[in-house]
């Protein structure tokens, strides 16, 4: 596959760019821009941290993302700024950098490169949320209080004019940039029409969304994927559209997209995908692969199955809808043909009554010991409906179907509550493993329902803030 991209405001063309070759070791292997760093190589330390910049719906987006469990090819058309990018023609320091000087924001340094690309992309951004920004850029050495004082003070200082120049060089590197063929090996297409042809004739492919979890098979098992296709530039798999019966979510759709877009009808989900990895993974990481890898500790799939959600599949010219509930056949297993993919998930309008409980024993970037997602409503104090969902208690995503059974059609009481409580043993099995045992996953999950009704008979908001020592 040849790409072409902007590296550092210079036009960069690649020709035969195999499938799996990450931005990082590109440069540092190929250009020798060594201060973008190898720590963990699996999205998780922020020291390969690089600022991407594209044109999406007809306007520039900066994002931060992790170049060591991104591949090249998801690159192309776009542009890239490294640590060695960031200052001026002049050698003038991003306001950034001198911040970083000026308050004594670094120590050993190792780490620092990345910190100043995530910081970098929020001043381009206005963004000032610095905990959040900061949740995936890990520091050992220097300590997050002089590094969030140099962020603060950056916040202040206009932004760096000298970036302004990608934006009318990348503007004609869109235009003019070719459409990658349908090769044998790798394709990117623009269109879900265009993927379906292609994958139903290649249906042994990889598909590719953000890579945040296919760029560990290649950095950390060592994989070879063969044939692999990258959605990033299917932009009808993109976006969010809202009618009064439905939110639908197109399947290529970034987290952090999804956290943004969610928030005015559901804020537990928002405020639960705030936890989800880390802004460069949710930068890159899409809804679709989210649900697509299947796995049992995903925080997505509960509350999109508390919330009624269906899933859109399709192969070819073909499409069917499943509720996202029945997609989760058994460990590892889900409820998809060869050549079908998923196009998109949609969430049925409802009053809003989502809870979301991510227990995990770090509140940043940490895998969940369990995840209970509740949806229950009650009119004249009686429940009409309720879902309850779970992830980490089962082989898949799974519905607490006894539990919902013996709260329907019951009072809205601590007597319904307590009788209900005997059936999580009914609904669940789950096993004891690094993160939790059994029975602390049992006990918490009863505890869950508990501080449900709790802070709706209260009416209180949910700090959903747990941290556990199982």
């Amino acid at each position: 596959m040849d790409i072409q991209f902007l590296l550092n405001g210079e036009t960069v063309r690649i020709a035969k760019v195999p499938a799996t070759r990450t931005l990082l070791a590109w440069l540092r292997e190929s250009r020798a821009l060594t201060g973008t760093k190898e720590g963990c190589n699996e999205g998780d330390c922020g020291a390969c941290t690089v600022m991407v910049s594209a044109f999406e719906d007809g306007q520039i987006r900066h994002r931060a993302l992790n170049a060591c469990i991104l591949f090249l090819p998801q690159l192309d058309g776009k542009a890239v700024r490294t640590v060695e990018g960031l200052s001026g023609p002049e050698g003038q320091m991003h306001p950034v950098q001198a911040a970083m000087v000026e308050h004594h924001g670094s120590q050993c340094g190792f780490c620092t490169p990345g910190i100043v690309m995530s910081l970098a992309v929020a001043h381009r951004n206005g963004a000032q949320n610095f905990n959040d920004i900061l949740a995936g850029n890990l520091c050992r050495c220097t300590g997050y209080a002089p590094i969030i004082r140099a962020a603060e003070a950056a916040s202040q200082a206009p932004d760096a004019s000298w970036l302004d120049t990608d934006i009318d060089k990348l503007a004609a590197l869109t235009s003019s940039a070719a459409r990658p063929p349908a090769e044998a090996q790798i394709f990117a297409p623009r269109s879900s029409q265009d993927l379906a042809g292609w994958f139903l004739e290649n249906s042994d492919a990889t598909l590719i969304g953000g890579a945040t979890d296919v760029g560990l098979w290649v950095t950390k098992r060592l994989s070879s994927l063969g044939k692999v296709c990258f959605l990033g530039q299917v932009a009808d798999m993109q976006g969010i559209s809202v009618d009064e019966n439905r939110v639908r979510i197109g399947a290529a759709t970034t987290m952090n997209e999804v956290q943004d877009a969610i928030g005015k009808f559901h804020p537990d989900l928002a405020e639960l995908l705030r936890r989800y990895g880390s802004v460069q993974v949710r930068n890159a990481a899409t809804l679709g692969g989210n649900i697509g890898n299947g796995s049992p500790i995903g925080d997505g799939p509960p509350a999109l199955i508390a919330l009624g959600a269906t899933l859109h599949l399709r192969r070819g010219t073909a499409r069917r809808e499943i509720p996202l509930e029945d997609f989760f056949i058994a460990y590892g297993k889900q409820d998809i043909e060869p050549g079908e993919f998923i196009e998109a998930v949609s969430v049925p309008r409802q009053t809003d009554a989502l809870r979301c409980y991510k227990i995990s024993k770090r509140f940043d970037q940490d895998i969940s010991a369990l995840c209970g997602c509740f949806n229950i409503h009650v009119n004249d104090g009686v429940v009409t409906t309720a879902r309850i969902a779970f992830g980490g208690m089962a082989a898949t995503p799974k519905r607490a179907a006894t539990v919902e059974s013996r709260l329907v059609g019951n009072a809205w009481n601590a007597a319904t509550i307590e009788a209900a409580l005997s059936a999580f043993d009914v609904d669940f099995s789950p096993i004891d493993d690094m993160r939790a045992s059994a029975a602390y996953r049992l006990e918490t999950a009863r505890n869950l329902l508990l501080r449900y009704f709790a802070e709706q008979s209260e009416g209180r908001a949910s700090t959903r803030i747990l941290e556990v020592t199982p």
